[in-house]
């Protein structure tokens, strides 16, 4: 069983910028391949972005395709998501997600295996 733990949200002015963390525990790290999603009031979790297990490839969202990037530390079981320009339309409930099968950006989220309980972005304008 694999637990999932997010960090690094708040409350940031549009334009600026949050890394969010994601620490893994209880299972073989790099056999997983993670990915973060996102979820704002009223709206369904849609997908942010995603990387293979080696860290070799990743997937984003158009949404946020050149402002986040994805990236992972196998040594310190983490993933991180770091966002630039923010913009108060990325507002939400950040959750990191472990698959262990392949990625991508079509991945649906109940293909994946384990979540986080989630940490709050919140973008003013």
């Amino acid at each position: 069983q694999v637990q999932l733990v997010e960090s690094g949200g708040g409350l940031v002015q549009a334009g600026g910028s949050l890394r969010l963390s994601c620490v893994a525990s209880g299972g073989t790290f790099s056999s997983y391949a993670m990915a973060w999603f996102r979820q704002a009031p009223g709206m369904e979790r849609e997908f942010v972005a995603a990387i293979t297990r080696s860290g070799g490839s990743t997937y984003y969202a158009d949404s946020v395709k050149g402002r986040f990037t994805i990236f992972r530390d196998n040594a310190k079981n983490t993933v991180y998501l770091q966002m630039n320009s923010l913009k108060p339309e990325d507002t939400a409930v950040y959750y990191c997600a472990a698959r262990s099968g392949v990625v991508g950006a079509r991945i649906p989220e109940y293909d994946y295996d384990y979540w986080g309980q989630g940490t709050q972005v919140t973008v003013s304008s």
